[in-house]
This record gives structure tokens, C-alpha cells and sequence, in this order.
């Protein structure tokens, strides 16, 4: 099988703990130059914006060099800018690291704060903070948590060894446990082992449920309860995403705070921390890939 040609490095430096971006030209194609290409592909970037960052040298090739707005289509090239980014509404918590050695960093990450950019969130995530604050431009993220949820992150300190301890997510030799606050309902038998199907569509906010086989799995476990509400422990055999909310909304308990389900909300504004989804990353187990160690993660925050 042939092997794919890694990508040059980038040639611009990080900005505020964000990579630049990198396009590869495709190789088929009739545009006669690379502005003509960019023009087209970076529609969303508004009119005559590609062309002034061609005017003040922005977009550059993997020498460093700015790409002059005539320059030649050449099928395969790569370039690199930098995005102009919206000002991002600051989250007002800190991003605690757990753990620090060469290879990783386990972060306990807040609510309300992405993983990794994507969308609005740039910025104002937790690889960009990381990197930054403990000034590791090239930390990158082995899994996500979403935006919502508080807990746990591992994070890969070198590139080289980052497919390691993705590897380990994938074939589930992670230890993973969570905590949810929801409703409290003495009807229901637990602990138990809910499975289903899941499906996600893109554009669509929420996941739903459908007829088929099972490719979701977690195990519901009550921790203890007070008045109407309890607090759950959550053991995911898989990682669909949104997988804990949908299958706690499935058993007629919904976690607290969720805008999703059962019925997506109205969103609320950028600055309005008030409620926060309670679903927590409680803990994280795994042997190292790369040293053996025997490593065992709890998460400081609480519900």
C-alpha cells in the first residue's frame, strides 16, 4: 500500500496557541492561479478579503514566502494563513492540569469550554489555553469532551507519539467514568446496562435513537439521591457523541442543565454561565503507550 507523503511543517508560528491554517490545492482543477482557487474555495470569508491577504502577503507557500496574487496554479501545493477571528467571549475558569510529564498533560477542563477549536471556539479553548500558559506549541488533544461537559482531558505532548494514545480511545483501553446530576426516579432498576443505536447527523444538534444494532453502551449506576434529584455514575463501553445525555433522556431522566434533550432550548447568550450541564469527566484509566506506567486520573471538580 502506498504510504501518504506527510504535509511540510507549518511555516507561520502559532497565533494566541492556534495553528494556521493549511490548504492543500486539490489536484484536479482548472483555476489558473492559487488567489483563483482561494477566491472560490473561501467563499465564507467574505468579499475581497482573500484578495487583500494576497495584497499584504498573508497567505504564504512552505518556504515562508508570501504567494504573489498571480502566482501559478500548481496542483498538490500547500499554503498557509492565518484566520482573522471574531473576539470570543473570555470563559471565566480555569483550565487545571491534573498531571505533566514529557509525553502527556491531563487537564481538568470547565464547562462551558471547548477541547479543541472548532466553530466559534478558538481561542477560547483548552488546547489554545494549554499551550499557551504552559507554552507547548505542540500539544495537541488525544480525545474531546464536548464544550458542555467538565472533567477529564488527555492531551499528547509530541506529535510523533500522539497516534499512541489516540489508539488507546480507539480500541477502548481507556477507563472512562463519569458523574451526572438528574431526576430522581424510584421506579427505575438500577444499576443497568443500557445499549442502542445512536445516530448523529450533521447540522442536526441532537442525536437520536434509531432501530438496528446497538453501537452505544453505558452503564447507569445511582450514587446516591436527595430529594428530587440524583447523582449517577456513568461507565461508557463506546463514545458516541452525546451518548450519556441520550441514553440518561432515554431511561426518563435527563441531566440537569441540558439544552439538548429532551427538547432542544433556545441559546442563550455567549456570556451566560449560569447553568452548566452536569455531567462530569470523573475519572480516567489507562496504561501508558508509551512508559507502562499505570496511570489513574480523578477529576477535582464537582457537580
Amino acid at each position: 500500500m502506498r504510504r501518504r507523503t506527510p504535509p511540510p511543517p507549518a511555516p507561520l508560528p502559532q497565533r494566541d496557541g492556534v495553528d494556521p491554517v493549511r490548504v492543500r490545492l486539490p489536484r484536479d482543477g482548472a483555476w489558473a492561479t492559487v488567489r483563483e482557487h482561494l477566491v472560490e474555495r473561501l467563499t465564507g470569508a467574505g468579499p475581497g478579503t482573500v484578495e487583500g491577504m494576497f495584497a499584504a502577503g498573508l497567505i504564504v507557500g512552505a518556504d515562508g514566502r508570501a504567494v504573489a496574487p498571480d502566482a501559478p496554479y500548481e496542483p498538490g501545493m500547500y499554503v498557509w494563513f492565518h484566520r482573522e477571528l471574531p473576539p470570543e467571549v473570555p470563559v471565566p475558569f480555569p483550565v487545571e492540569v491534573v498531571y505533566r510529564d514529557a509525553h502527556i498533560v491531563v487537564a481538568d477542563k470547565p464547562h462551558f469550554l471547548a477541547t479543541t477549536p472548532r466553530g466559534g471556539h478558538v481561542t477560547e479553548t483548552a488546547l489554545a489555553r494549554l499551550r499557551r500558559e504552559l507554552d507547548l506549541p505542540a500539544l495537541s488533544a488525544a480525545h474531546r469532551l464536548d464544550r458542555l461537559t467538565a472533567g477529564l482531558v488527555l492531551f499528547t505532548v509530541r506529535p510523533e507519539e500522539r497516534g499512541a494514545y489516540q489508539n488507546l480511545f480507539r480500541d477502548r483501553r481507556v477507563r472512562k467514568e463519569y458523574e451526572a446530576v438528574a431526576p430522581y426516579d424510584p421506579a427505575l432498576t438500577l444499576p443497568r446496562t443500557v445499549r442502542s443505536r445512536i445516530v448523529k447527523e450533521r447540522g442536526v444538534l441532537a442525536a437520536r435513537e434509531v432501530e438496528g444494532e446497538p453501537n452505544a453502551e453505558t452503564y447507569v449506576e445511582l450514587a446516591g439521591h436527595r430529594g428530587g434529584l440524583a447523582r449517577y455514575r456513568l461507565v461508557p463501553a463506546t463514545g458516541q457523541t452525546h451518548q450519556l445525555r441520550v441514553h440518561l433522556n432515554a431511561l426518563g431522566i435527563p441531566i440537569l442543565g441540558d439544552p439538548l434533550y429532551p427538547v432542544v432550548t433556545a441559546p442563550v447568550p455567549a456570556d451566560d454561565f449560569r447553568q452548566p450541564l452536569q455531567l462530569l469527566a470523573r475519572r480516567l484509566e489507562f496504561t501508558d503507550p508509551v512508559t507502562g506506567v499505570e496511570h489513574r486520573f480523578v477529576s477535582g471538580r464537582v457537580l
